[in-house]
């Protein structure tokens, strides 16, 4: 069902997917499309022949677009899309990290047209960014978490789940609310966290020379770009906010276990949590 794949957005993970698709799905062929030349020149002298700039030309003949665009500007890129393709049976995904936001946004532009959309989200990023950062294998072994709260055909869904595959990932099926709070738990959440702990930790200069491992480690993703992360956390305001208020809970009952002394209770909250840890 897929023979022609147009990527929309020359990031971080338009990029990756991209090499990979170069890699593992050779017979596809492939275009990438972005607005500024410096990405399209660097897509090329990394062999992607497809990247361009023009639109028209990105589009032209594809059965499958992926948006890699901030969620923000979807909407828009739909609209200019549903343009081009006219009446022609176009299946659209795209790689955000929220998906109510883009369901909502996009199911009326489309909304009498031949295109239909499935949400994909592979859970796979750097705290780099840019076509720069792009590796071939960012999203091998990923889990690609699909939305159809349109109600696409099934045998378009499986379709879509076969290219990921292909492509290293495992998938599976969510509603797009169900995957706004899982994703608020295991990705915004942390990244949250980290920059709470780099705020909070380094706050004095004279203390960062005496940071290891540790700190490196549960602050890395706290140097990824504010501008993506400030849209991000905002879009997915509601659900994040459920486990930040989990997470004041749990401060709490750590100070008071430390107030009492109580080793106890102490040892059992860490002893849990490196046991959920050991799970990933």
């Amino acid at each position: 069902m897929i023979n022609k794949l147009a990527i929309l957005g020359p990031g971080l993970l338009g990029g990756s997917i991209a090499l990979a698709v170069q890699q593992q799905c050779p017979e596809l062929e492939l275009s990438l499309w972005g607005r500024r030349e410096q990405p399209i020149a660097l897509a090329k002298s990394l062999g992607i022949a497809g990247a361009t700039s023009s639109l028209q030309e990105a589009l032209e003949g594809c059965d499958l677009v992926i948006l890699a665009t901030p969620v923000g500007v979807m909407a828009q890129m739909v609209e200019q899309i549903k343009s081009i393709v006219g009446d022609r049976r176009v299946l659209l995904t795209d790689v955000g990290s929220v998906k109510r936001l883009p369901h909502a946004s996009i199911a009326p532009i489309i909304e009498g047209s031949q295109i239909e959309f499935i949400g994909s989200h592979p859970m796979a990023g750097s705290e780099k960014a840019g076509m720069e950062a792009a590796t071939v294998g960012l999203i091998q072994g990923a889990t690609c978490l699909l939305t159809n709260d349109n109600k696409v055909a099934e045998e378009k869904v499986a379709a879509l789940e076969q290219f990921w595959r292909k492509l290293g990932c495992s998938t599976r099926r969510m509603t797009a609310e169900d995957h706004d709070y899982a994703v608020a738990r295991v990705s915004h959440f942390p990244h949250v966290l980290a920059s709470v702990g780099a705020s909070v930790g380094l706050s004095f200069e004279d203390i960062t020379p005496l940071c290891g491992g540790g700190m490196r480690d549960t602050t890395r993703v706290a140097a990824g770009d504010p501008d993506l992360w400030t849209e991000i956390l905002m879009e997915n305001r509601d659900a994040l906010q459920r486990s930040m208020r989990e997470s004041i809970a749990d401060l709490l009952r750590l100070m008071d276990c430390l107030e009492k002394e109580d080793r106890e209770q102490l040892y059992e909250y860490l002893e849990t949590a490196k046991k959920r840890r050991a799970l990933i």
